[in-house]
């Protein structure tokens, strides 16, 4: 265990979740700075990617979510938490005790009077469009998303509920080489192949997405910013967009053209789940018939005058290596006087 000195130029952030792909996005960015001490707390650290074993400033803790009593006299002398572990499937009490229970557990061993801010990481699948609580997300959604809902009924119950920031993020893309990727991108490439067939259909439904690096460059800045105000809230995510828009974006980028649209509504939705037996969890047919995932003052790091890193479909499928049509023409042209 390290010491629990502390310098009042320097200040302390705990960190679970660093090994995963958010995680490895906010630290690397945190690294950049001298002005932090880090305390990483990690159940495998060999998955963390970056290069930190050497560095004075970082401190390894070996153990999970399931266990925090070694680190309790630690976190009293915590300035910042930021908090991005969470159970994502498996054993229901184990993913009700990880995500419920263990993250109250680390906020409520935080010292109020030390702590200068909380962020939580929750999902934007327990909010509605007007960024209030879901009700069918804690009674219909998944293990994951039912007990992110519950943890974030409880926050008020908690000391330090007022120090507490809590970021929502909307579809998250995101990994490299160097950075694990995050479950969605980890299929992008599969999901391109579908484009010429989506193209000739239509669908009344939006959504907002969001790469791990401007998840990482808003709480960075959340960071720097404390709230003088108390309990804060912000989902993350570029504009929305809707289906029909998205598939057009991703058409351009491999030069496609749409030539007509098949509207797929709700009836027919309905006929083709009964026709073929489609097995539909209630959450899967919750979002079907919800269908507009979109918020009210979504942000990202435009909104707290920052650059963004990916902001259009385009820039998405680039930073994921799927090169689009223009980008292929320029390289054959290059090779070609080459």
């Amino acid at each position: 265990m390290p010491s629990t000195s502390h310098s009042p130029e320097t200040l302390r952030v705990f960190m679970t979740g660093a090994s995963g792909c958010i995680g490895h996005y906010i630290l690397e960015l945190l690294l950049e700075s001298d002005r932090y001490e880090l305390f990483l707390l990690l159940r495998q650290p060999e998955k963390l990617r970056l290069p930190v074993q050497a560095n004075p400033r970082v401190h390894i803790l070996h153990g999970g979510l399931e266990n925090i009593a070694p680190f309790k006299a630690l976190l009293t002398t915590i300035d910042i938490a930021i908090f991005t572990a969470a159970a994502w499937g498996g054993d229901p009490g184990y993913v009700e005790a990880i995500n419920v229970e263990a993250n109250l557990e680390l906020m409520a061993a935080l010292d109020p009077a030390r702590c200068q801010q909380v962020i939580y990481f929750s999902t934007a699948s327990i909010l509605n469009q007007r960024c209030q609580p879901l009700p069918e997300a804690g009674t219909l959604g998944t293990d994951y998303i039912r007990t992110k809902y519950d943890c974030h009924q409880r926050l008020p119950e908690l000391p330090i509920y007022n120090h507490i920031t809590t970021v929502f993020p909307t579809l998250v893309f995101g990994g490299d080489k160097d950075k694990p990727y995050s479950f969605i991108s980890a299929g992008l490439k599969d999901v391109t192949r579908w484009v010429g067939l989506a193209r000739f259909f239509q669908a009344d439904a939006g959504f907002h997405f969001v790469h791990a690096q401007d998840i990482a460059t808003v709480v960075n800045y959340l960071v720097g910013h404390p709230s003088g105000e108390g309990y804060r809230e912000y989902v993350l995510g570029n504009p929305p967009l809707s289906v029909n828009q998205a598939i057009a974006q991703i058409c351009d980028h491999f030069g496609q053209r749409i030539w007509f649209r098949i509207p797929l509504s709700m009836w027919l939705a309905d006929v083709l789940i009964k026709l073929f037996r489609v097995q539909m969890a209630p959450w899967d047919y919750f979002c079907l018939r919800y269908r507009h995932f979109i918020y009210e003052g979504a942000v990202n790091p435009a909104s707290v005058g920052l650059i963004p890193y990916c902001t259009t479909l385009a820039d998405l499928l680039r930073v994921h290596g799927i090169d689009g049509v223009k980008r292929v023409k320029r390289i054959r042209k290059e090779e070609a006087k080459a």
